[in-house]
Order: C-alpha cells, then sequence, then structure tokens
C-alpha cells in the first residue's frame, strides 16, 4: 500500500506533494544523521527529508515525480523556494511524524 500524500501550495512555488509515512528505518537514520556544525546539520535534515517524503512537485505547470528529477529541482531551488519546503517539511513532520 502507497502512503497517502499531502499537498502544500505555495502561489509562487507551486504544489509540493509530501507523503504522509515513513518507514522506522528511515525515522532512525533521520536521527542518527552525522553533521559536523548546526549549520550542517539543518541542511542535511532537510534534504533528507525532501529526499524520503517528497512525491510530486509541479512548479510553473512542469511536474517532477522522479527522485532524481525532485532531488535535481530541490538543489536549485531558489532561497526563497528553500525557505518555504523547509517550512512545509517542519510542518509536516510535525503533524505526521512528532517524534522526529
Amino acid at each position: 500500500m502507497r502512503a497517502p500524500l499531502v499537498p502544500y501550495e505555495h502561489a509562487e512555488f507551486g504544489v509540493l506533494a509530501l507523503r504522509g509515512s515513513m518507514t522506522p528505518a528511515t525515522r532512525r537514520a533521520y536521527m542518527e544523521l552525522p553533521s559536523r556544525t548546526r549549520e550542517d546539520a539543518w541542511h542535511r535534515s532537510v534534504e533528507f527529508l525532501f529526499e524520503r517524503l517528497a512525491a510530486r512537485w509541479t512548479v510553473a505547470g512542469v511536474e517532477y515525480v522522479r527522485q532524481d528529477e525532485l532531488l535535481g529541482r530541490f538543489r536549485v531551488a531558489s532561497e526563497g523556494e528553500r525557505a518555504w519546503i523547509r517550512d512545509v517539511l517542519r510542518e509536516h513532520a510535525a503533524e505526521h511524524f512528532p517524534e522526529l
């Protein structure tokens, strides 16, 4: 059974659909992310969660669904897009994965 998708919409940055479930192994891996600094930890955690949870992102009429497409688009995202994604991931994790 596929994880339910939760869409988050922004007028400028499109619609990002995140998975509503995460395996126990993925949760453990998240908790064990290595980092050297606080900023490094922040970047690693955002990219890790995006990689595991993003299922679809539609921006300006272009839909990204494959993992390599999603990550590629994330890596070229503007500062504004990254801030929005960070906020969406924070909100999504708080609601669906409060133990993180």
